[in-house]
């Protein structure tokens, strides 16, 4: 799926949140998973899923290490703005590493934004075993809790049927009216269409 971190001007989460984010200090935990802050250790192996082809399928491209590195440095620089962000996620005594599930605030304007939008990458392994809905859950409870989100949104390309499932197990629900073409994707990319899915906190 498609994650931005960037925003400029003011502070557009105003109006979307109700709580207070502060506390810098907190992980989530569900069944199997934790999802934590990032150390250096997870570097190397999100460098190389974002390498992989397949894990970046839907996306532009895949990253070089360096363009990997500094999308670690904006999930984090978010986690210290405004107390949310892309967790690190770890299998619990299994694996320490397996991909980022969380929040992200879109880095371009569209017709929903400012919005929030909970988003995932995990490395192929680690596919179809329902760590990304499980994870999400955690992320969009945090959300709508902790941070006081009012609404969480999230946005792919039509193709990718699996990130697609995991939204409409969240209950995220999509109008076609809210579909729309991606202001980061270059003109004539053949993902540059995307359909948003929406949830509203209860």
């Amino acid at each position: 799926m498609t994650c931005g971190l960037e925003h400029g001007g003011g502070d557009p989460l105003e109006d979307l949140m109700s709580g207070d984010a502060a506390d810098q200090g907190l992980e989530l935990r569900t069944e199997r998973l934790i999802l934590r802050r990032w150390r250096p250790s997870d570097g190397e192996p999100f460098a190389r899923m974002n390498a992989d082809p397949e894990v970046m399928r839907y996306m532009i491209r895949p990253l070089t290490r360096e363009e990997s590195d500094a999308f670690v440095d904006r999930i984090e620089r978010q986690f210290e703005e405004h107390g949310f962000g892309l967790w690190a996620v770890e299998i619990a005594n299994e694996a320490p590493f397996i991909g980022y599930v969380g929040l992200s605030i879109p880095n371009f304007e569209a017709h929903f934004t400012p919005a929030v939008e909970v988003g995932w990458r995990l490395d192929r392994p680690y596919w179809g075993r329902g760590y990304a809905t499980q994870a999400a859950r955690a992320a969009i409870a945090d959300g709508f809790g902790r941070v006081g989100l009012r609404e969480i949104v999230s946005f792919t390309v039509p193709a990718n049927a699996r990130s697609i499932a995991v939204m409409e197990r969240l209950g995220m629900t999509r109008d076609p009216a809210d579909d729309f073409e991606h202001p980061n994707v270059p003109e004539g990319h053949p993902h540059g269409h995307h359909v948003l899915y929406r949830l509203a906190a209860p």
